[in-house]
This record gives C-alpha cells, structure tokens and sequence, in this order.
C-alpha cells in the first residue's frame, strides 16, 4: 500500500479496503499491480476517503488488497 506519483492511472487494478463491521460495505481505489495509488488522479472526495482509510486499517476497515478490476478480461 503505497502513495506515490505515477505517470498514468491504470483500471486493471484496484486497492479495496473492506469494512470490519458492515458486510459488503468497502472503500476501493485504481492503483496499479504493487497497490500504489495515484493521489493527484483522484478527486478530493475519493483522496480523503483513501487517506481516512489508511488511517483506520485494524479499526474500521480490514488491511487493504490489491485486485483486478471487475472490468478486465485475462
């Protein structure tokens, strides 16, 4: 889970951070295969949300994953 600038957003990927106490309920971000997330690629609302979940990993969300974008095909 990394924040750090990179050159182009990818959909192939998304960081999902899972609710601990809502099930189905979950914050998710593009971001590439390492889990990196492009935080000026964001808008300010998805930014807070990524950083109020970062912030709460073990409180209110599960350790984030790294996934496959529901729209890509292998």
């Amino acid at each position: 889970m990394n924040s750090r600038p990179m050159p182009l957003i990818c959909d192939d990927y998304e960081l999902r951070f899972e609710s601990l106490f809502k099930a189905g309920r979950a914050l998710a971000f593009p971001c590439d295969a390492q889990g990196g997330v492009s935080l000026d690629a964001l808008s300010d609302r998805a930014r807070q949300n990524y950083l109020f979940a970062r912030a709460v990993v073990g409180r209110e969300y599960a350790t984030p994953i790294v996934l496959r974008s529901r729209g890509v095909r292998n």
